[in-house]
């Protein structure tokens, strides 16, 4: 049996512990207040690009309200590679991530694998994509997983960074979510077509960040982000 075939099977299995369907919405009240939500990710998880304090996670979180606990372990420039040349495997966020115990973890990894250094291991994608999920099934706290499509990359890329190789990304992730029944977000989607809230062509700004919220709100509640409140009120 292929490493990645062993790694999925143990991933159903771990799944099978909660059973639940990845695209059925997420209610508090079946959780003990609040839930636990661990977002997992690169610099676009920690921030860079949108104000300070505006990241995603932290616009997740007053969207969803006082019933939820977002936690950002967003470092920047971090791989999901094993091999990249800045492994998220090693950060102490990582490690903080998992003490976490949290409910759902959201995934998004991959936008600095694209550079040529780290495309090198290409082929080993998915095996550490996989055992990254794996690690977070195997917790007390049996956490629902999400993984995203992550967001765009405004021709000709930055950094290193490109969509050609993203879109390959995009394809891996969508059959791993499949094979292991895991949810996904499509932060590609809610950006795309929207260069303008991609000013260096890879970081989102405060509104594309919010933009990400709102996706977030969608994949895990079912519903649309509420409008917020008109100032002064």
């Amino acid at each position: 049996m292929k490493l990645r075939a062993l790694s999925i099977f143990a991933g159903l299995l771990a799944a099978s512990a909660w059973a639940a369907d990845p695209m059925s919405p997420i209610k508090p009240a079946d959780y003990k207040a609040p839930v636990k939500v661990a977002c997992i990710g690169d610099s676009i998880t920690q921030g860079s690009g949108a104000e300070p304090g505006r990241a995603y996670p932290a616009q997740l979180q007053e969207m969803l309200g006082k019933e939820w606990n977002v936690r950002n372990f967003g470092v920047g420039g971090r791989t999901l590679l094993k091999k990249g040349d800045m492994p998220y495997w090693i950060e102490n966020a990582y490690k903080e991530a998992l003490k976490f115990e949290p409910d759902v973890v959201i995934i998004m990894l991959g936008t600095n694998d694209t550079k040529p250094q780290n495309w090198e291991h290409e082929k080993e994608f998915t095996d550490d994509y996989v055992e990254l999920v794996n690690s977070f099934q195997g917790l007390s706290s049996e956490p629902r997983i999400y993984v995203c499509r992550p967001c765009p990359v405004t021709e000709p890329g930055n950094f290193g960074i490109n969509e050609k190789n993203l879109k390959v990304w995009i394809k891996r992730i969508d059959e791993m979510a499949e094979d292991m029944n895991l949810g996904v977000i499509d932060m590609h989607k809610a950006l795309e077509g929207k260069p303008e809230l991609l000013p260096d062509r890879v970081h989102p700004n405060t509104e594309g960040a919010g933009e990400m919220a709102k996706a977030a709100v969608m994949a895990l509640t079912g519903k649309a982000a509420p409008e917020p409140e008109p100032a002064g009120k």
